[in-house]
């Protein structure tokens, strides 16, 4: 076979008018927010459309791994909430400790604001549920669903508005997200597991110390820890805690080299950060949207006005459009009074308020806890109504606010700092 003639020293070629406008999209900062939006008004259409019954046959659809028994058989919801979504939070903890030992997190004053106003976000959201369904114990189960904030929609707003948006305003909202990303997995693990397998949780234990083991004799190649990451899975799944949180042990388990946590002199990348560049695309272009088209897709035919002012989706709307910027900015003006945080560079008190509005965007983490917290349909449904309408309502107060109160800067010409990037995608340094 003859070797293609090689092309002219210095030649260009010229990408597909098309192909190079889908390039530039998963260039902007976003493109995470954007799919996001797209994959669940995809779902809410096809679930409102005459292709409902075909939408809940792929999503109730039951697939099988493994022979014997060695088994594991779920509907293609549950592999995504259960399996999919395990990258997902391994991903959130990879983000966690590279901020912790090197970033954002690193050191006390970085890390006092925003801690403190992540636990207000989360209190004070939890409080306004509570308030409006303590009578009925079922709704209960969802309190936490108000209390998580979607940082790819927060941040895409963030993106809509512009260079008008400070600097500080991203480090301090993503900062506010992997704090609260931490709280939820908590959340998740002391209030959303039933049924504990005592053999599984021991099989599972067993694992983890095998992974410190590789992490103690640094072991820097990521294929044992993810190998392992696998079997840990399997054994949290059989073992009556959540799935999910078998990603979170493995990402906290991936080795990371920077100056203040050196394991090896001759190594010049993270594995931590190899695999955190090498997901996040997937996550935000792949699972997150995956777990949106098949969670968000709620039928509104027979919804009527008063359904909206049930209480179980009243408490999630308050909680996250109100709840969330009076619990973040409360903390925040407070800190301030008393002098032990100030404000980010270029944020006054009304650009807090509009952070603290945007933080009522609950999208993928709050559909994620009501999938935990409800077994009955009509009550997840209650929650997704909730949870659909508040994040539409913050998104817009959040986003005409700080345009009504951000004043219009010119871009600066050298690259910004890095936020935090689970939804935003490939550009990352």
């Amino acid at each position: 076979m003859s070797e293609p003639p090689h092309a002219p020293h210095g030649a260009v070629f010229h990408l597909p008018r098309a192909l190079r406008s889908l390039v530039e999209f998963f260039r902007l900062e976003a493109a995470g927010g954007i799919t996001l939006i797209a994959a669940a008004a995809l779902a809410l259409a096809i679930a409102n459309s005459p292709w409902v019954h075909q939408y809940a046959a792929v999503r109730d659809m039951t697939i099988q791994l493994g022979t014997g028994e060695v088994r594991l058989a779920k509907p293609l919801l549950l592999w995504v909430n259960d399996g999919l979504m395990a990258i997902f939070f391994l991903l959130v903890a990879l983000e966690i400790k590279r901020e912790t030992l090197s970033g954002q997190l690193a050191g006390r004053e970085r890390l006092i604001l925003p801690l403190v106003c992540a636990c207000a976000g989360v209190a004070v959201p939890a409080l306004f549920f509570i308030a409006l369904n303590h009578d009925d114990p079922g709704a209960m189960r969802g309190w936490a669903v108000p209390t998580a904030t979607d940082i790819a929609f927060a941040l895409g707003v963030l993106a809509l508005l512009g260079p008008r948006v400070p600097v500080g305003m991203k480090l301090l909202l993503s900062t506010i997200a992997v704090v609260d990303d931490l709280i939820a997995i908590v959340i998740i693990a002391l209030f959303y597991s039933h049924g504990l397998s005592l053999p599984a949780v021991g099989l599972a234990a067993a694992v983890l110390a095998a992974m410190a083991l590789l992490n103690r004799r640094r072991v820097l190649a990521l294929w044992p820890y993810l190998l392992l990451g696998l079997v840990l899975w399997v054994c949290v799944l059989k073992s009556g805690v959540h799935a999910t949180l078998a990603g979170v042990a493995t990402g906290l388990m991936i080795p990371h080299v920077d100056p203040r946590n050196a394991i090896s002199d001759e190594v010049e990348h993270s594995p931590l950060e190899t695999l955190e560049h090498a997901l996040h695309p997937w996550v935000a272009f792949a699972i997150l949207p995956v777990f949106a088209f098949l969670n968000a897709g709620l039928p509104l035919g027979g919804l009527r006005a008063e359904d909206a002012l049930a209480m179980l989706p009243l408490g999630i709307a308050l909680g996250l459009v109100l709840g969330k910027p009076i619990g973040i900015v409360g903390a925040a003006w407070a800190m301030r009074a008393l002098g032990w945080a100030r404000f980010p560079a270029g944020m006054d008190g009304r650009a807090m308020l509009g952070l603290g509005m945007l933080c009522g965007i609950g999208f993928t983490m709050s559909l994620f806890i009501a999938s935990l917290a409800y077994a009955e349909r009509w009550r997840y449904d209650e929650s997704v109504l909730g949870v659909l309408g508040a994040s539409l309502i913050a998104a817009v107060l959040g986003g005409l606010w700080l345009r009504a109160v951000l004043p219009p800067r010119v871009p600066a010409p050298a690259a910004e700092e890095r936020t935090s990037a689970i939804p935003d995608g490939p550009e990352r340094e």
